[in-house]
């Protein structure tokens, strides 16, 4: 039995299997209705349970759809349907969920609440984000840069904005997949300097330019995030808007990486915030293939996990 937490924890050799995994069975569907089930069900008869402490449409349905597409069923539990730690115990909910489902995805709030339920747990789980890291976004960003470019392996990849979650396992997977990382942004918002000292000690270099457009010199990839959160109050919006202006990924900012540098969002987007849509819909934008790799990398995951 093996968790998928976050990717610095995980073996470099699997990260790879994983990746090569979902771009085999990507090529596999090629051409095929997207409800129609895969020749191969290697989930048929299991049962995966999808928990969701932070709503979402992504995670959800690419989840979901994967464990379908696989020949398995799955139960949706709202955080409001489950009441994780105000009652029971994560660790007893843990233990109630291994006797009647084969694996556990959980989206939650509280890193310790994953890790209390991989430990409880007698079946895999798997990260679908925490309030600190969201590593199956970042599986689907390396197989959508290598669909692209090719290997990932020695490339620069600016982060432009907030160092947020998603921006920690991107982090996680310079370290592991060998690539650098720029973090441009306010000081206020830098990533966690644990996460850059890990990137550090694999060999990877990481540069925090306050400039963005001297962060972009060079740059193969571009990513950015929303902004602000749904839980973040009007002022404080109007706060990071005023921080975060001058880090907007728009063309003048993509024309001063390579020519054939590539922008990724993990969605959803505010549109002229973060990034313009003249850059979302434009030609360096992979943002729509990047969302459907999440349904295959997450289903590279789950048979990772289960050892299928």
């Amino acid at each position: 039995m093996k968790h998928f937490l976050d990717i610095h924890t995980t073996d470099q050799s699997e990260l790879r299997g994983m990746i090569d995994h979902a771009r085999t069975m990507k090529d596999a569907r090629a051409g095929r209705p997207k409800g129609e089930a895969d020749d191969e069900q290697p989930l048929a008869g299991r049962m995966v349970a999808l928990i969701f402490e932070k709503p979402s449409t992504r995670t959800r349905v690419s989840f979901d759809v994967g464990v379908r597409q696989m020949g398995g069923q799955t139960m949706v539990l709202s955080g409001n349907d489950m009441q994780l730690g105000h009652g029971e115990t994560i660790s007893d909910t843990a233990r109630v969920l291994s006797r009647y489902v084969d694996m556990i995805m959980i989206r939650t709030f509280d890193e310790s609440v994953l890790h209390e339920m991989a430990e409880a747990a007698d079946v895999p789980v798997i990260n679908g984000l925490t309030d600190r890291t969201h590593p199956c976004q970042i599986m689907a960003d390396v197989m959508t840069y290598e669909e692209h470019r090719g290997p990932i392996k020695g490339k620069k990849v600016v982060w432009a904005g907030d160092g947020n979650n998603v921006c920690a396992s991107m982090l996680h997977a310079a370290g592991q997949f060998g690539f650098d990382l720029t973090f441009t942004g306010p000081a206020q918002l830098d990533p966690e300097a644990e996460f850059i000292g890990l990137a550090r000690k694999a060999g990877s270099t990481v540069t925090v330019e306050r400039d963005a457009f001297k962060a972009v010199e060079g740059a193969d990839l571009i990513v950015a995030d929303t902004w602000v959160s749904m839980h973040d109050s009007q002022s404080s919006k109007e706060r990071r808007h005023n921080m975060l202006r001058p880090y907007q990924v728009n063309e003048r900012l993509m024309a001063a990486a390579k020519p054939d540098a590539l922008f990724m969002h993990c969605l959803p987007a505010h549109r002229e915030e973060e990034v313009t849509s003249a850059v979302m819909d434009g030609p360096a934008s992979v943002i729509f293939d990047e969302a459907e790799n999440r349904l295959h990398a997450q289903k590279a995951v789950m048979r990772w996990c289960l050892g299928l």
